[in-house]
């Protein structure tokens, strides 16, 4: 009985996959999150094939198939990061797929290895669910689309689940004589990977315009704050209090967060969240945050009399908690470095100061 529901639930989730994918490739969504979302679709679809009757004898498919269910962990982690827009950078993207893509081919291809790529493929996989965790759950507090909050805190949890269920079991398999076909165990896997197929069409097409954000352009000018809408009076209120705030200078502090925020206004953290979200049109608190801090550095960094002032230390000044954070901050609001942009501020190409050396 329970083998006849595991055939139906993973049936229905290999009909929702290739529904998904269809629905996908005509879609809108941008490049940068289709490519991986269709990506995780085939790695699940390919997972169920290969791990159920479905697929029969494989025969000299049988290393390709393998591959394309193992990589669903790789698709779901970059997934997660763009759509929470905490997008890797390439280096970390390439290095982790060279590596699955390496562990892969010699678990198949070089059997002298004996079982030393099909281990490291699958520790692999566990460490990139486990930093989707990290960014999913524990940087939460920082998402102001409420939707999307939701979203954060399930699908790691899910996608830690599926993914470390299947590698952790199979490591088992390899080590002792555990049988992943236990049927109870294959539902509730089973299960499991429908709800991710359910939780990807949320994510898509029911809240679309909140969930998957613009394209990002740099601009070549200053950030400005957006345009105010009408305000209800309560919201004008508070967001006279948090302009006052930031008057002050409260945006350097190191670790502020929305919460801390919101408790120097003495407001609910939910209606500051709403009022920088849908009324100021921030979709994180760091986005508002960077934007004060960047354009004060902008302001250090072009002038004259801060010309001799360490980048390092105009940053920790910001509330920056190192160099590269602010760094990376930077150039994703202004397309290039700090000592970059020194350098243009007055004109030529001379020397950069010591620290900037580091920076690059």
């Amino acid at each position: 009985m329970i083998e006849e529901w595991v055939f139906l639930v993973r049936a229905l989730s290999i009909g929702s996959g290739l529904t998904l994918i269809a629905m996908v490739a005509a879609s809108e969504v941008r490049l940068s999150l289709r490519v991986p979302l269709i990506g995780m679709l085939v790695g699940v679809i390919g997972y169920l094939l290969n791990s159920t009757p479905l697929m029969g004898a494989q025969g000299q498919l049988d290393p390709l198939v393998d591959f394309v269910a193992l990589s669903s962990p790789f698709w779901i982690w970059l997934f997660g990061r763009r759509l929470f827009e905490r997008g890797p950078e390439r280096r970390i993207m390439f290095g982790a797929a060279g590596v699955m893509i390496f562990a892969w081919f010699i678990q198949n291809f070089v059997p002298v290895t004996g079982q030393s790529g099909f281990v490291l493929l699958h520790v692999a996989a566990l460490i990139l669910i486990a930093d989707l965790v990290r960014v999913g759950i524990f940087e939460r507090e920082d998402d102001l689309v409420e939707q999307r909050r939701i979203i954060r805190l399930w699908l790691p949890l899910l996608a830690a689940a599926q993914a470390g269920q299947i590698l952790i079991v199979e490591l088992l398999e390899m080590v002792s004589d555990f049988d992943s076909s236990y049927p109870p165990a294959s539902l509730l896997n089973s299960v499991i990977i429908l709800l991710i197929m359910l939780f990807a069409a949320l994510a898509l097409f029911r809240t679309e315009h909140e969930l998957l954000p613009a394209a990002k352009t740099v601009p070549d000018e200053p950030a400005v704050t957006p345009a105010l809408p009408d305000l209800s009076p309560s919201e004008k209120v508070l967001n006279d209090k948090l302009k006052g705030a930031i008057a002050e200078g409260l945006f350097r502090e190191p670790g502020l967060t929305i919460a801390a925020l919101a408790e120097h206004l003495d407001t609910p953290e939910h209606r500051l969240r709403a009022l920088i979200n849908r009324r100021l049109g921030y979709r994180n608190f760091s986005a508002f945050l960077n934007l004060h801090r960047i354009a004060e550095a902008r302001e250090k960094l072009s002038d004259p009399q801060a010309v001799d002032l360490p980048i390092l230390t105009i940053a920790m000044d910001l509330g920056y908690n190192s160099l590269p954070t602010f760094n990376r901050a930077f150039r994703s609001e202004t397309g290039t470095t700090p000592s970059d942009f020194r350098r243009k501020a007055f004109g030529g190409a001379g020397e950069e100061p010591a620290d900037a050396v580091v920076q690059n």
